[in-house]
Protein backbone atom coordinates (compact mmCIF):
# COMPACT_ATOMS: atom_id res chain seq x y z
CA UNK A 1 0.00 0.00 0.00
CA UNK A 2 2.99 2.44 0.71
CA UNK A 3 4.66 1.50 -2.55
CA UNK A 4 0.97 2.38 -4.43
CA UNK A 5 0.64 5.85 -2.35
CA UNK A 6 4.28 6.79 -3.41
CA UNK A 7 3.69 5.63 -6.97
CA UNK A 8 0.51 7.82 -7.23
CA UNK A 9 2.43 10.86 -6.05
CA UNK A 10 5.24 10.41 -7.89
CA UNK A 11 2.30 10.44 -11.21
CA UNK A 12 0.60 13.57 -9.75
CA UNK A 13 2.71 15.50 -7.20
CA UNK A 14 1.14 18.76 -8.00
CA UNK A 15 -2.36 17.24 -6.39
CA UNK A 16 -2.83 17.47 -2.65
CA UNK A 17 -3.98 14.16 -1.09
CA UNK A 18 -7.61 13.74 -0.49
CA UNK A 19 -8.78 15.38 3.01
CA UNK A 20 -5.15 16.53 3.76
CA UNK A 21 -5.84 19.27 5.79
CA UNK A 22 -7.57 17.04 8.52
CA UNK A 23 -4.75 13.76 7.81
CA UNK A 24 -1.66 16.02 8.53
CA UNK A 25 -3.77 18.37 11.56
CA UNK A 26 -1.96 18.53 14.58
CA UNK A 27 -4.98 16.18 16.74
CA UNK A 28 -4.85 13.53 14.02
CA UNK A 29 -1.33 13.20 14.47
CA UNK A 30 -1.54 13.56 18.12
CA UNK A 31 -4.45 10.82 18.25
CA UNK A 32 -2.46 8.73 15.84
CA UNK A 33 0.80 8.43 18.08
CA UNK A 34 -1.44 7.96 20.91
CA UNK A 35 -3.71 5.18 19.66
CA UNK A 36 -0.05 4.08 18.73
CA UNK A 37 1.32 3.67 22.11
CA UNK A 38 -2.20 2.15 23.39
CA UNK A 39 -1.79 -0.31 21.09
CA UNK A 40 1.50 -1.00 21.97
CA UNK A 41 1.42 -1.04 25.66
CA UNK A 42 -2.23 -3.03 25.38
CA UNK A 43 -0.40 -5.49 23.20
CA UNK A 44 2.03 -5.57 25.73
CA UNK A 45 -0.12 -6.35 28.52
CA UNK A 46 -3.09 -8.53 27.40
CA UNK A 47 -0.87 -11.54 27.30
CA UNK A 48 0.04 -11.10 30.58
CA UNK A 49 -2.49 -13.44 32.29
CA UNK A 50 -2.11 -15.77 29.17
CA UNK A 51 1.47 -16.06 29.13
CA UNK A 52 1.77 -18.67 32.36
CA UNK A 53 -1.08 -20.75 31.24
CA UNK A 54 0.39 -20.75 27.49
CA UNK A 55 3.64 -22.08 29.17
CA UNK A 56 1.73 -25.02 30.52
CA UNK A 57 -0.98 -26.00 28.33
CA UNK A 58 0.80 -24.74 24.89
CA UNK A 59 4.42 -25.33 25.49
CA UNK A 60 5.06 -28.18 28.30
CA UNK A 61 6.39 -26.19 30.66
CA UNK A 62 6.45 -27.62 33.95
CA UNK A 63 4.74 -25.88 36.71
CA UNK A 64 7.47 -25.46 38.57
CA UNK A 65 9.51 -23.56 35.99
CA UNK A 66 6.86 -21.27 34.76
CA UNK A 67 7.70 -18.71 36.95
CA UNK A 68 11.27 -19.00 35.89
CA UNK A 69 10.35 -18.43 32.03
CA UNK A 70 7.80 -15.96 32.60
CA UNK A 71 10.82 -13.61 34.35
CA UNK A 72 12.54 -14.65 31.44
CA UNK A 73 9.98 -13.55 28.64
CA UNK A 74 9.47 -10.44 30.67
CA UNK A 75 13.38 -9.77 30.62
CA UNK A 76 13.43 -10.35 27.06
CA UNK A 77 11.24 -7.54 26.04
CA UNK A 78 13.18 -4.85 28.35
CA UNK A 79 15.81 -5.62 26.95
CA UNK A 80 15.20 -5.43 23.18
CA UNK A 81 13.06 -2.63 24.36
CA UNK A 82 16.26 -1.46 25.80
CA UNK A 83 18.91 -2.32 23.18
CA UNK A 84 16.77 -1.01 20.14
CA UNK A 85 15.68 2.58 21.39
CA UNK A 86 18.86 4.29 20.58
CA UNK A 87 19.15 2.53 17.49
CA UNK A 88 15.73 3.51 16.72
CA UNK A 89 16.25 7.14 17.44
CA UNK A 90 19.47 7.72 15.17
CA UNK A 91 17.68 5.62 12.11
CA UNK A 92 14.73 7.51 12.29
CA UNK A 93 16.61 10.93 12.45
CA UNK A 94 18.46 9.54 9.32
CA UNK A 95 15.62 8.70 6.98
CA UNK A 96 13.18 11.78 5.38
CA UNK A 97 9.74 10.50 6.99
CA UNK A 98 8.75 9.63 9.99
CA UNK A 99 5.58 7.27 8.79
CA UNK A 100 7.70 5.01 7.50
CA UNK A 101 9.75 4.10 10.75
CA UNK A 102 6.35 3.93 12.32
CA UNK A 103 4.70 1.25 9.71
CA UNK A 104 8.37 -0.70 9.73
CA UNK A 105 7.33 -0.98 13.51
CA UNK A 106 4.00 -1.97 13.17
CA UNK A 107 4.90 -4.87 11.31
CA UNK A 108 6.88 -5.76 13.91
CA UNK A 109 4.13 -5.61 16.14
CA UNK A 110 2.01 -8.23 14.02
CA UNK A 111 4.72 -10.54 13.38
CA UNK A 112 5.22 -10.63 17.48
CA UNK A 113 1.89 -11.12 18.18
CA UNK A 114 1.05 -13.99 15.63
CA UNK A 115 4.14 -15.65 17.03
CA UNK A 116 2.85 -15.49 20.43
CA UNK A 117 -0.60 -16.63 19.15
CA UNK A 118 0.50 -19.32 17.01
CA UNK A 119 3.72 -20.11 19.12
CA UNK A 120 4.45 -23.49 20.31
CA UNK A 121 7.77 -23.87 21.89
CA UNK A 122 9.81 -21.08 23.79
CA UNK A 123 12.42 -20.21 21.18
CA UNK A 124 9.21 -18.75 19.07
CA UNK A 125 7.95 -16.81 22.58
CA UNK A 126 11.35 -15.86 23.19
CA UNK A 127 11.61 -14.28 19.42
CA UNK A 128 7.59 -12.79 19.81
CA UNK A 129 8.70 -11.00 22.93
CA UNK A 130 11.71 -9.70 21.08
CA UNK A 131 10.05 -8.25 18.06
CA UNK A 132 7.38 -7.43 20.81
CA UNK A 133 9.93 -5.06 22.29
CA UNK A 134 11.14 -3.64 18.95
CA UNK A 135 8.00 -2.66 18.19
CA UNK A 136 7.94 -0.91 21.49
CA UNK A 137 10.87 0.78 20.81
CA UNK A 138 10.17 2.03 17.20
CA UNK A 139 6.60 3.69 18.61
CA UNK A 140 7.89 5.21 21.83
CA UNK A 141 11.24 6.47 19.46
CA UNK A 142 9.65 7.94 16.20
CA UNK A 143 6.15 8.61 17.66
CA UNK A 144 7.39 10.72 20.14
CA UNK A 145 9.85 12.75 17.46
CA UNK A 146 6.69 12.69 15.15
CA UNK A 147 4.56 14.64 17.60
CA UNK A 148 8.07 16.97 18.47
CA UNK A 149 8.13 18.05 14.93
CA UNK A 150 4.41 18.55 14.84
CA UNK A 151 3.13 20.60 17.79
CA UNK A 152 4.02 23.67 18.87
CA UNK A 153 7.00 24.52 21.24
CA UNK A 154 4.26 25.97 23.96
CA UNK A 155 2.01 23.18 24.05
CA UNK A 156 5.00 19.85 23.74
CA UNK A 157 3.96 19.45 27.01
CA UNK A 158 0.09 19.06 27.13
CA UNK A 159 0.44 17.12 24.00
CA UNK A 160 2.92 14.74 26.12
CA UNK A 161 -0.11 14.71 28.74
CA UNK A 162 -2.19 12.71 26.25
CA UNK A 163 0.28 10.21 25.23
CA UNK A 164 0.71 9.03 28.83
CA UNK A 165 -2.78 8.92 29.35
CA UNK A 166 -3.09 6.98 26.75
CA UNK A 167 0.11 4.40 28.25
CA UNK A 168 -1.53 4.44 31.43
CA UNK A 169 -5.37 3.73 30.01
CA UNK A 170 -3.29 0.83 28.14
CA UNK A 171 -1.63 -0.28 30.92
CA UNK A 172 -4.67 -0.27 33.35
CA UNK A 173 -7.11 -1.75 30.78
CA UNK A 174 -4.82 -4.64 28.70
CA UNK A 175 -4.07 -7.49 31.54
CA UNK A 176 -8.30 -6.92 32.91
CA UNK A 177 -9.60 -7.31 29.36
CA UNK A 178 -6.72 -10.33 28.63
CA UNK A 179 -7.74 -12.35 32.31
CA UNK A 180 -11.66 -12.01 31.52
CA UNK A 181 -11.58 -12.83 27.51
CA UNK A 182 -9.44 -15.82 27.95
CA UNK A 183 -11.71 -17.26 31.02
CA UNK A 184 -14.74 -16.60 29.18
CA UNK A 185 -13.71 -16.56 25.14
CA UNK A 186 -10.75 -18.95 25.32
CA UNK A 187 -6.99 -18.36 24.19
CA UNK A 188 -7.15 -17.31 20.56
CA UNK A 189 -9.93 -14.79 21.23
CA UNK A 190 -7.50 -12.83 23.36
CA UNK A 191 -5.64 -11.97 20.08
CA UNK A 192 -8.71 -11.31 17.69
CA UNK A 193 -8.63 -8.21 20.11
CA UNK A 194 -5.15 -7.59 19.34
CA UNK A 195 -5.57 -8.09 15.89
CA UNK A 196 -8.68 -5.65 15.66
CA UNK A 197 -5.98 -3.30 17.26
CA UNK A 198 -3.24 -3.88 15.14
CA UNK A 199 -6.03 -3.07 12.03
CA UNK A 200 -6.86 0.40 13.56
CA UNK A 201 -3.22 1.18 13.96
CA UNK A 202 -2.38 0.06 10.05
CA UNK A 203 -5.32 2.50 8.63
CA UNK A 204 -4.03 5.59 10.92
CA UNK A 205 -0.39 5.25 10.44
CA UNK A 206 -1.21 4.92 6.65
CA UNK A 207 -3.61 7.59 6.62
CA UNK A 208 -1.63 10.15 8.44
CA UNK A 209 0.12 12.72 6.39
CA UNK A 210 3.41 14.22 8.02
CA UNK A 211 3.53 18.34 8.87
CA UNK A 212 6.45 18.30 6.29
CA UNK A 213 5.20 16.28 3.74
CA UNK A 214 2.04 18.39 4.03
CA UNK A 215 3.61 21.54 3.28
CA UNK A 216 4.32 21.15 -0.40
CA UNK A 217 1.17 20.88 -1.08
CA UNK A 218 -0.59 23.86 1.80
CA UNK A 219 -0.09 27.25 1.29
CA UNK A 220 1.72 29.09 3.68
CA UNK A 221 0.20 30.09 7.09
CA UNK A 222 0.56 33.06 9.38
CA UNK A 223 3.12 31.51 11.94
CA UNK A 224 1.67 30.27 15.08
CA UNK A 225 4.45 28.39 16.38
CA UNK A 226 7.98 29.23 16.61
CA UNK A 227 10.31 28.84 13.65
CA UNK A 228 12.93 26.28 12.96
CA UNK A 229 15.47 27.48 15.91
CA UNK A 230 18.88 27.09 13.55
CA UNK A 231 16.55 29.23 10.74
CA UNK A 232 15.60 31.77 13.00
CA UNK A 233 19.07 32.47 14.12
CA UNK A 234 20.67 32.00 10.61
CA UNK A 235 18.54 34.96 9.12
CA UNK A 236 18.59 36.65 11.94
CA UNK A 237 22.77 36.77 11.92
CA UNK A 238 22.88 36.59 8.19
CA UNK A 239 19.53 37.73 6.19
CA UNK A 240 17.83 35.39 4.03
CA UNK A 241 19.79 32.29 2.98
CA UNK A 242 21.04 31.94 -0.72
CA UNK A 243 20.82 28.48 -2.37
CA UNK A 244 24.15 27.39 -4.29
CA UNK A 245 21.98 27.11 -7.41
CA UNK A 246 20.80 30.84 -7.13
CA UNK A 247 23.26 34.12 -9.13
CA UNK A 248 25.16 35.72 -6.31
CA UNK A 249 23.55 39.19 -4.96
CA UNK A 250 26.07 39.77 -2.25
CA UNK A 251 25.69 43.44 -1.66
CA UNK A 252 28.66 45.71 -1.35
CA UNK A 253 30.07 46.96 1.99
CA UNK A 254 28.29 50.58 0.90
CA UNK A 255 25.52 49.37 0.02
CA UNK A 256 24.85 47.73 3.63
CA UNK A 257 22.57 49.47 5.94
CA UNK A 258 24.28 51.36 8.22
CA UNK A 259 22.20 49.75 11.15
CA UNK A 260 23.03 46.22 10.63
CA UNK A 261 24.05 44.23 14.13
CA UNK A 262 27.55 42.87 14.14
CA UNK A 263 27.50 39.59 12.83
CA UNK A 264 27.10 36.80 15.18
CA UNK A 265 29.35 33.55 15.63
CA UNK A 266 27.72 30.79 13.89
CA UNK A 267 28.81 27.51 15.07
CA UNK A 268 29.55 25.41 12.23
CA UNK A 269 26.80 23.26 10.95
CA UNK A 270 29.22 19.94 9.98
CA UNK A 271 29.28 18.24 13.29
CA UNK A 272 32.47 15.90 14.37
CA UNK A 273 30.21 13.78 16.48
CA UNK A 274 27.23 11.87 16.05
CA UNK A 275 24.15 13.46 18.04
CA UNK A 276 23.63 10.64 20.68
CA UNK A 277 27.44 12.10 21.86
CA UNK A 278 26.12 15.73 22.00
CA UNK A 279 23.10 14.97 23.74
CA UNK A 280 24.71 13.24 26.34
CA UNK A 281 27.13 15.42 26.95
CA UNK A 282 24.32 17.77 28.39
CA UNK A 283 24.06 17.19 32.04
CA UNK A 284 20.86 18.54 31.87
CA UNK A 285 19.07 15.52 29.52
CA UNK A 286 21.39 13.51 31.60
CA UNK A 287 19.62 14.68 34.45
CA UNK A 288 16.30 13.96 32.64
CA UNK A 289 17.03 10.29 31.84
CA UNK A 290 18.03 9.54 35.19
CA UNK A 291 15.13 11.01 36.51
CA UNK A 292 13.08 8.77 33.87
CA UNK A 293 14.51 5.91 35.61
CA UNK A 294 13.69 6.58 38.74
CA UNK A 295 10.33 7.72 37.95
CA UNK A 296 9.92 4.39 35.75
CA UNK A 297 11.71 2.12 38.86
CA UNK A 298 8.65 3.82 41.07
CA UNK A 299 5.95 2.75 38.78
CA UNK A 300 6.79 -0.82 38.01
CA UNK A 301 7.91 -1.55 41.28
CA UNK A 302 4.23 -2.91 42.09
CA UNK A 303 3.96 -5.25 39.29
CA UNK A 304 5.60 -7.96 40.75
CA UNK A 305 4.23 -7.21 44.61
CA UNK A 306 0.88 -5.85 43.95
CA UNK A 307 -1.18 -8.91 43.04
CA UNK A 308 0.54 -11.23 45.59
CA UNK A 309 -0.10 -9.16 48.18
CA UNK A 310 -3.44 -8.47 48.15
CA UNK A 311 -4.21 -12.14 47.63
CA UNK A 312 -2.06 -12.51 50.66
CA UNK A 313 -4.02 -9.49 52.63
CA UNK A 314 -7.61 -10.26 51.07
CA UNK A 315 -7.73 -13.41 49.92
CA UNK A 316 -8.21 -11.36 46.48
CA UNK A 317 -7.92 -13.66 43.28
CA UNK A 318 -6.39 -12.25 39.66
CA UNK A 319 -9.12 -10.32 39.18
CA UNK A 320 -8.85 -8.50 42.50
CA UNK A 321 -5.17 -8.82 41.70
CA UNK A 322 -5.49 -6.58 38.40
CA UNK A 323 -8.03 -3.79 39.67
CA UNK A 324 -5.89 -3.00 43.05
CA UNK A 325 -3.60 -0.95 40.16
CA UNK A 326 -6.59 1.53 39.14
CA UNK A 327 -6.43 3.68 42.01
CA UNK A 328 -2.59 3.84 40.88
CA UNK A 329 -3.18 4.47 37.04
CA UNK A 330 -6.74 6.78 37.27
CA UNK A 331 -4.79 9.83 38.38
CA UNK A 332 -2.73 9.93 34.97
CA UNK A 333 -5.73 11.51 33.27
CA UNK A 334 -4.63 14.73 35.03
CA UNK A 335 -1.07 14.32 32.93
CA UNK A 336 -2.75 16.78 30.21
CA UNK A 337 -3.04 19.70 33.14
CA UNK A 338 0.36 18.54 33.95
CA UNK A 339 2.19 18.85 30.88
CA UNK A 340 -0.08 22.63 30.55
CA UNK A 341 1.77 23.64 33.90
CA UNK A 342 5.03 22.33 32.47
CA UNK A 343 4.54 24.43 29.21
CA UNK A 344 4.11 27.45 30.99
CA UNK A 345 6.29 27.13 34.05
CA UNK A 346 9.07 24.73 33.03
CA UNK A 347 9.81 21.12 34.62
CA UNK A 348 12.05 21.34 37.53
CA UNK A 349 8.77 22.58 39.77
CA UNK A 350 5.88 19.93 38.75
CA UNK A 351 8.55 17.10 38.39
CA UNK A 352 10.58 18.04 42.25
CA UNK A 353 6.51 18.06 43.90
CA UNK A 354 6.35 14.75 42.05
CA UNK A 355 8.91 13.01 43.68
CA UNK A 356 8.81 14.91 46.70
CA UNK A 357 5.06 14.13 47.18
CA UNK A 358 5.29 10.49 46.11
CA UNK A 359 7.77 9.97 49.48
CA UNK A 360 5.56 10.18 52.61
CA UNK A 361 3.30 7.98 50.43
CA UNK A 362 5.30 5.42 49.85
CA UNK A 363 6.18 5.93 54.00
CA UNK A 364 2.96 5.18 55.00
CA UNK A 365 2.56 1.88 52.58
CA UNK A 366 3.37 0.33 56.05
CA UNK A 367 0.33 0.68 57.85
CA UNK A 368 -1.31 -1.77 55.16
CA UNK A 369 -0.36 -4.75 57.24
CA UNK A 370 -3.52 -6.85 58.08
CA UNK A 371 -6.87 -7.22 56.42
CA UNK A 372 -10.27 -5.33 56.55
CA UNK A 373 -12.21 -2.49 54.54
CA UNK A 374 -10.40 0.47 56.45
CA UNK A 375 -6.94 -1.52 55.30
CA UNK A 376 -8.45 -1.92 51.45
CA UNK A 377 -9.19 2.03 51.47
CA UNK A 378 -6.16 2.99 52.90
CA UNK A 379 -4.37 1.01 50.15
CA UNK A 380 -6.61 2.33 47.68
CA UNK A 381 -6.02 6.09 48.90
CA UNK A 382 -2.19 5.60 48.79
CA UNK A 383 -2.02 4.14 45.63
CA UNK A 384 -4.07 7.26 44.19
CA UNK A 385 -2.42 9.64 45.72
CA UNK A 386 1.04 8.16 44.64
CA UNK A 387 -0.54 7.72 40.97
CA UNK A 388 -1.31 12.06 41.41
CA UNK A 389 2.86 12.28 42.30
CA UNK A 390 4.42 10.29 39.78
CA UNK A 391 2.03 11.54 36.47
CA UNK A 392 2.83 15.17 37.95
CA UNK A 393 6.88 13.73 37.80
CA UNK A 394 6.63 11.92 34.57
CA UNK A 395 4.81 14.29 32.00
CA UNK A 396 7.16 17.36 32.31
CA UNK A 397 10.04 14.57 31.39
CA UNK A 398 8.48 13.80 28.34
CA UNK A 399 8.32 17.38 27.40
CA UNK A 400 11.99 18.05 28.81
CA UNK A 401 13.11 16.04 26.25
CA UNK A 402 12.07 18.65 23.36
CA UNK A 403 12.80 21.72 25.47
CA UNK A 404 16.62 20.72 25.79
CA UNK A 405 16.66 19.86 21.70
CA UNK A 406 15.49 23.21 21.27
CA UNK A 407 17.53 25.37 23.43
CA UNK A 408 20.37 23.12 22.26
CA UNK A 409 19.71 24.18 18.23
CA UNK A 410 19.15 27.60 19.45
CA UNK A 411 22.49 28.14 21.11
CA UNK A 412 24.53 25.81 18.71
CA UNK A 413 22.79 26.29 15.11
CA UNK A 414 23.50 23.14 13.20
CA UNK A 415 24.68 20.94 15.97
CA UNK A 416 22.69 18.30 15.51
CA UNK A 417 22.51 18.52 11.19
CA UNK A 418 19.60 19.34 9.11
CA UNK A 419 17.29 16.59 10.06
CA UNK A 420 17.47 17.40 14.23
CA UNK A 421 17.65 15.07 16.87
CA UNK A 422 14.38 14.46 17.97
CA UNK A 423 14.09 10.91 17.63
CA UNK A 424 17.71 9.99 19.14
CA UNK A 425 16.51 12.02 22.12
CA UNK A 426 13.47 9.92 22.91
CA UNK A 427 15.38 6.73 21.65
CA UNK A 428 17.62 7.64 24.80
CA UNK A 429 14.90 8.82 27.36
CA UNK A 430 13.26 5.32 25.94
CA UNK A 431 16.44 3.22 26.94
CA UNK A 432 16.33 4.93 30.38
CA UNK A 433 12.37 4.11 30.86
CA UNK A 434 13.04 0.62 30.00
CA UNK A 435 16.58 0.27 32.26
CA UNK A 436 13.54 1.41 35.12
CA UNK A 437 11.01 -1.38 34.00
CA UNK A 438 13.65 -3.90 34.17
CA UNK A 439 15.17 -2.62 37.48
CA UNK A 440 11.34 -1.83 39.20
CA UNK A 441 9.98 -5.40 38.97
CA UNK A 442 13.01 -6.53 40.64
CA UNK A 443 13.77 -3.96 43.04
CA UNK A 444 9.85 -4.82 44.38
CA UNK A 445 9.94 -8.53 44.41
CA UNK A 446 13.54 -9.25 45.90
CA UNK A 447 13.17 -6.28 48.49
CA UNK A 448 9.40 -7.95 49.24
CA UNK A 449 10.80 -11.10 49.30
CA UNK A 450 14.06 -10.71 51.40
CA UNK A 451 13.12 -7.70 54.14
CA UNK A 452 9.23 -7.08 53.63
CA UNK A 453 6.67 -4.91 52.65
CA UNK A 454 7.45 -1.92 54.59
CA UNK A 455 11.16 -2.46 53.58
CA UNK A 456 10.08 -1.94 50.10
CA UNK A 457 7.95 1.43 50.66
CA UNK A 458 10.66 3.21 52.82
CA UNK A 459 13.67 2.15 50.14
CA UNK A 460 11.68 3.38 47.29
CA UNK A 461 11.06 6.44 49.34
CA UNK A 462 14.41 6.97 49.73
CA UNK A 463 14.94 6.52 45.76
CA UNK A 464 12.49 9.22 45.58
CA UNK A 465 13.87 11.29 47.39
CA UNK A 466 17.05 11.05 44.96
CA UNK A 467 15.01 12.25 41.81
CA UNK A 468 13.69 15.28 43.45
CA UNK A 469 17.19 16.12 44.49
CA UNK A 470 18.09 15.35 41.11
CA UNK A 471 15.06 17.40 39.56
CA UNK A 472 15.54 19.96 41.63
CA UNK A 473 18.97 20.91 40.54
CA UNK A 474 19.33 20.51 37.04
CA UNK A 475 16.15 19.55 35.01
CA UNK A 476 15.07 22.43 33.38
CA UNK A 477 19.18 23.67 33.48
CA UNK A 478 21.19 24.37 36.51
CA UNK A 479 19.45 25.44 39.31
CA UNK A 480 19.96 29.65 39.26
CA UNK A 481 19.90 30.00 35.65
CA UNK A 482 17.62 31.24 33.22
CA UNK A 483 14.65 28.19 32.92
CA UNK A 484 13.84 26.40 29.63
CA UNK A 485 11.22 28.30 29.25
CA UNK A 486 13.02 31.80 29.80
CA UNK A 487 15.82 30.32 27.54
CA UNK A 488 13.52 30.09 25.02
CA UNK A 489 11.37 33.55 24.90
CA UNK A 490 15.28 35.47 25.10
CA UNK A 491 15.68 36.57 21.47
CA UNK A 492 18.72 34.93 20.87
CA UNK A 493 19.82 37.24 18.23
CA UNK A 494 20.62 40.14 20.29
CA UNK A 495 23.07 38.57 22.68
CA UNK A 496 24.37 35.67 21.18
CA UNK A 497 24.49 32.12 21.85
CA UNK A 498 23.90 30.72 25.26
CA UNK A 499 26.31 29.16 27.28
CA UNK A 500 27.05 25.02 27.57
CA UNK A 501 26.15 25.04 31.21
CA UNK A 502 22.25 26.24 30.63
CA UNK A 503 21.57 22.87 29.02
Amino acid sequence: MTRDILAWRSRDASKAPPLLKYRSSYSFILGTVSIAVFTDIFLYGIIVPVIPFALTTRVGVAEADVQHWVSVLIAVYGAALLGASPICGYVADHTSSRRLPLLIGLLALLGSTLLLCLGTTLALLIIGRLLQGFSAAVVWTVGLALLADTVDHEMIGQAMGYVSMSMSVAVLVAPLLGGVVYARAGYYSVFFMAFGLIVLDIILRVVLVEKKIAKQWVPAEPETSPPSPSKTLSEKATGPQITMDQPEHTPSPASAPESSAPPLTIFPTKRQLPPVFTLLGSRRLLAALFCSLIQSTLLTAWDAVLPLYVHRLFGWGSTGGGLIFLPLILPSFVAPLIGYWSDKRGPRVPTTLGFLLAVPFLVAMRAVNHGGIDQIVLLCALLSCLGVALSMAMTPLLAEITYIINVKEKSHPGVFGRRGAYATAYGLFNTAFAGGMLVGPIWGGFVTQGSGWKTMGWTLAVLALVGAGVAALLVGGWVGRKSAMEVEAVDIGSDGPKEEGEV
